[in-house]
């Protein structure tokens, strides 16, 4: 798999990207390996420059940055665990399928969620200027569209009239994966060396 050809099918085709992805064997262990885990830490490291060399700018108070060790640790945990959400992902997806018609695939469930996760962890480059991270945000929304996509191609042999209903399922449980990952690496880096310039 081209790594950049890729990605910019997901962002720029997604449809005709994903005809591509169904025909295409792609074993677990190798889409989080030669994909997953550089796009996961295009974030990860945008992070630590973001807030460990950057810097929040507080109105009338000044720049606060982490220390050096707590943005390369945030850094770090953040990128593990989008590569364990994305894995989880990829199973609650695979959970769902009879729910919905499909047939069960793991193999086809974890592409549907490292793929329809691309736009988002691209967009994690956005964390290098931490005022700017909601653009972050803003790109995962789009991999809500590609993922949808990825659900009527069908990958998942789901039947037309269920892939709403099954698209819905899956956000909800992006969603709540997103916010266990902020509330995890919120609380462990709540007590952090702060300075102010």
């Amino acid at each position: 798999m081209d790594l950049i050809p890729r990605i910019q099918g997901l962002i720029m085709k997604p449809k005709e990207e994903w005809v591509k992805i169904k025909g295409e064997s792609t074993p677990v262990p190798q889409l989080f390996l030669n994909y997953a885990l550089f796009l996961v830490l295009i974030s990860g490291v945008a992070q630590f420059i973001g807030y460990g060399l950057v810097g929040v700018k507080v109105p009338f108070v000044g720049v606060y940055r982490v220390g050096i060790i707590s943005a390369l640790l945030r850094g770090v945990v953040f990128a593990g665990l989008q590569l364990v959400s994305a894995y989880i992902f990829g199973m609650v997806i695979n959970a769902l399928a009879p729910t919905f018609g499909s047939k069960p695939n793991l193999e086809n469930a974890m592409k549907l969620a490292v793929y329809s996760l691309t736009p988002g962890w691209i967009g994690g480059i956005f964390y290098i200027i931490p005022a700017l991270a909601f653009l972050a945000l803003l790109a995962s929304l789009y991999g809500l569209y590609v993922m949808y996509l990825g659900f009527a191609n069908p990958l998942m042999d789901t039947p037309q009239d269920k892939v709403m209903g099954y698209t819905v399922a899956s956000v909800v449980a992006a969603i709540v994966l997103t916010a266990v990952i902020s509330l995890v690496v919120g609380a462990i880096f709540a007590i952090g060396t702060v300075s102010i310039t």
